[in-house]
C-alpha cells in the first residue's frame, strides 16, 4: 500500500482515563471529544551539545514528550469528570470544579487525513489543564466559539518500554487499524517458547 503523501484535516479525537496497579497500565475504553478544531504538538526535551577537542564531541537528545494545545468546538461533560477531576452531583444536576481537583491522566487518540489514508495517533500518558473560559456577544452573524486545552503528553512505561506515541502507516494490519477506537492499541507480548 502506498503512504500518504500528504495529511490534512484532524478529526476522531477521543481520551482513555487509564489506572496502573503495580507495573500493569490498564486503559478504559475511549470515549469520542467531538468538535476538534486544530491539534499542534512541540517536542519537550533537549539536545545536550558536549564539546572537546575544539569540536562538538557528543549530543543526546531527551524526549520528554509533548505539550500539546488542543481546539475544540466544547469540552465533554465526560472529560471535564474524567481527565479535569470535576465533581458531577447527579442529583442536583451540576458539575462543580472544585480548587482541590486533580486532573487524571488519560490516552488521547485523533487522527489526520491523508491522501490514501488517515493515520491514527496514540499519545499514552497525557495530562491536562483547565481551559481558558471565553465568549462574546452574538452580531448580525453567529459565530462559534472554542475552547483551548493544554495538553502534556509525557513518557509512560508499559511492558518495561518508556513510551510515549503510537501511530499507524501504511502496513498496519487492518485489525489494529480497525480496533484503534475500540481499545487503547498495546502491542501484545508474544511469549517465548
Amino acid at each position: 500500500m502506498a503512504e500518504n503523501k500528504v495529511q490534512f484535516g484532524l478529526s476522531k479525537a477521543a481520551f482513555a482515563p487509564y489506572t496502573v496497579v503495580g507495573d500493569v497500565v490498564t486503559f478504559e475504553a475511549p470515549i469520542m471529544i467531538p468538535g476538534a478544531v486544530s491539534l499542534t504538538l512541540d517536542p519537550r526535551g533537549e539536545l545536550t551539545e558536549f564539546y572537546a577537542d575544539n569540536i562538538l564531541y557528543y549530543v543526546a537528545s531527551s524526549n520528554q514528550g509533548y505539550d500539546a494545545s488542543l481546539e475544540i468546538a466544547t469540552i465533554p461533560q465526560q472529560f471535564a469528570i474524567d481527565a479535569l477531576g470535576e465533581t458531577l452531583d447527579e442529583e442536583d444536576g451540576v458539575v462543580t470544579e472544585y480548587a482541590d481537583a486533580q486532573g487524571k491522566p488519560f490516552a488521547f487518540m485523533f487522527q489526520f487525513e491523508g491522501d490514501v489514508k488517515a493515520t491514527r495517533h496514540v499519545l499514552f500518558n497525557c495530562t491536562a489543564n483547565r481551559p481558558s473560559i471565553s465568549g462574546s456577544t452574538k452580531t448580525t452573524s453567529t459565530e462559534p466559539g472554542t475552547n483551548e486545552l493544554t495538553l502534556v503528553a509525557s513518557p509512560i512505561e508499559i511492558d518495561g518500554k518508556l513510551i510515549v506515541k503510537t501511530k499507524t502507516i501504511a502496513t498496519t494490519t487492518p485489525a489494529i487499524y480497525d480496533a484503534w477506537y475500540t481499545s487503547v492499541y498495546k502491542k501484545v507480548a508474544i511469549p517465548a517458547g
